[in-house]
């Protein structure tokens, strides 16, 4: 009688997740238009992810919450639209609680708009213009929700370092000490997740070349109210590009660089004086690699920064991760991470050389099981540890559910 009941729920919750994908598939073709016999096409489409994170504190990385537990949902819509084979229009839009998981309240922004003009079929030139996700590495094409075989971003891409953008350090010791009194967001990582910022860009393949490069309106590190052109202009830009090479299907190989300044305008009264935000900039060298062969995907990437801090001098960092996912079935996959990231040391102005920033090494490991083409699952695991100073230790717990239309 027992499993009787059971197959039937079983069957009931099967019936029921095919109903919901039937009509997200109905839903899909009401949200895609086209128009002039087909040559302009347009799709609104989007996903609604539901996250949970359990955490030591204080939170790791560039969750913001008072609470060791944070609810975090997310809605977010893209705009795709085609005219002919040259023209190329996308925009991203979400409502949250903010770019990064925090505990605030709701937020409706317009993270990416780009227009990309490709004259050539055989794709050897594109320009883009508008406001749009980095050249550089290998891990923002995929780091959308669906896209990304775990929650959260490789360590270089949220560890928050004691690089400050709105504030010069007034010597070694406040730069050393300071990220330990005041508050966490009022630091950068090397690299703020996909960081969005405004620009241009022109990219395009040559055989089993690709390239890219840009110029933004901020740097790599800079934060998501940066972004915006109308927050910060064009005065100090900062140029990027990625080279890459395609030997085979299964290997893809990339070389990045970035330099321009990281300061934002209101840290222009703090700096030394006769000295200007453009004197003090951001260097990134990053080399990147990827591997696909049958059910097995890896990644890697490897980034040297190095930034010049006003009565500092030049503080270097060294980060890296190594990301592997395999595909058990075709609805069940899971995804391994190993992240490191180096600091250098600097005078702290009485004789010694000290590390600007805590080592620390962290492990993802992260399972996801897609219940349809629209509805999946991940959880994940993360344990972060220091290797210098406090040795502080933390534990993550997350979960994803998203649903894509």
């Amino acid at each position: 009688m027992k499993l009787h009941t059971f197959s039937l729920c079983l069957f009931a919750c099967t019936a029921c997740a095919f109903d919901v994908d039937d009509s997200l598939d109905r839903l899909d073709t009401a949200l895609t238009i086209s128009a002039f016999q087909d040559n302009l096409r347009a799709r609104l489409s989007g996903t609604l992810d539901l996250e949970f994170y359990n955490f030591q504190k204080p939170a790791p990385a560039l969750i913001d919450s008072k609470t060791d537990n944070l609810f975090n949902p997310r809605l977010t819509l893209f705009l795709d639209a085609q005219l002919g084979s040259q023209v190329y229009f996308f925009a991203q839009a979400r409502v949250d609680r903010g770019f990064d998981p925090t505990d605030h309240g709701a937020d409706i922004r317009l993270d990416e708009y780009a227009l990309r003009i490709t004259p050539w079929e055989d794709g050897r030139f594109t320009f883009q213009v508008g406001k749009f996700a980095p050249v550089v590495g290998n891990w923002v094409p995929r780091h959308l929700s669906w896209d990304n075989p775990f929650i959260n971003a490789p360590l270089v891409y949220e560890n928050v370092t004691a690089i400050q953008d709105k504030y010069a350090p007034a010597s070694p010791l406040d730069f050393i000490y300071g990220p330990y009194y005041v508050q966490k967001y009022a630091f950068n990582p090397v690299i703020w997740g996909p960081s969005y910022a405004t620009g241009v860009s022109a990219s395009g393949r040559l055989g089993r070349f690709d390239y890219a490069v840009e110029m933004k309106n901020a740097s790599l590190s800079s934060r998501p109210e940066s972004w915006y052109v109308t927050e910060n202009g064009f005065e100090d830009p900062t140029f990027s590009a990625r080279a890459g090479f395609r030997p085979n299907e299964a290997w893809n190989f990339g070389v990045s660089a970035s330099e321009g300044p990281y300061f934002r305008r209101e840290a222009g009264p703090t700096l030394p004086p006769g000295r200007d935000i453009d004197d003090y900039r951001e260097f990134v060298l990053g080399q990147d690699a990827s591997f696909a062969w049958h059910h097995l995907q890896v990644w890697a990437e490897v980034y040297e920064a190095r930034f010049q801090v006003p009565h500092v001098g030049d503080a270097d960092t060294f980060a890296y991760y190594v990301e592997a996912k395999y595909k058990f079935t075709p609805q069940f996959f899971g995804a391994l991470r190993w992240n490191q990231q180096l600091f250098g040391t600097i005078s702290d102005g009485y004789g010694h050389n000290v590390h600007w920033s805590q080592d620390l090494g962290r492990i993802d490991i992260a399972a996801a099981y897609r219940f349809t083409p629209h509805a999946q699952l991940k959880l994940q695991y993360g344990f972060q540890h220091e290797t210098t100073g406090p040795k502080n230790d933390n534990h993550l717990f997350a979960a994803q559910f998203t649903v894509r239309f």
